[in-house]
């Protein structure tokens, strides 16, 4: 079973940082390809993220150079450290899990990121 519970949402002024933290159940970010992904009002669930368990990662052109993701496999933590933060990075963001018995993602309740001007 797949659980993922985000934290460290919030809101904040643009060009400042936030970081995200997801909690995964057991073994699940040691063995499956983790990701972070963003959905604002009106439009559709995108990639923001990814990250192998090689330790390969990916980003969107959107947030490289601004956004960095990380994991503790001993803490089953997934982070995404989120700088120089621009008004289009508000959205929901939600932490994702593709464990390899798994033909689909699996998703966290997502929290929410707010960035004024």
């Amino acid at each position: 079973q797949v659980q993922l519970v985000e934290s460290g949402g919030g809101s904040v002024q643009a060009g400042g940082s936030l970081k995200l933290s997801c909690a995964a159940s057991a073994n699940i970010i040691r063995t499956s390809r983790m990701g972070w992904y963003r959905q604002a009002p009106g439009t559709e669930r995108d990639m923001v993220s990814t990250i192998n368990t090689d330790g390969t990662t990916n980003y969107a052109d959107s947030v490289k150079g601004r956004f960095t993701i990380s994991q503790d496999n001993a803490k089953n933590m997934l982070y995404l450290q989120m700088n120089s933060l621009k008004t289009e990075d508000t959205a929901v963001y939600y932490c994702a899990a593709r464990p390899p018995w798994l033909m689909a993602w699996r998703w966290g309740q997502g929290t929410q990121v707010t960035v004024s001007s």
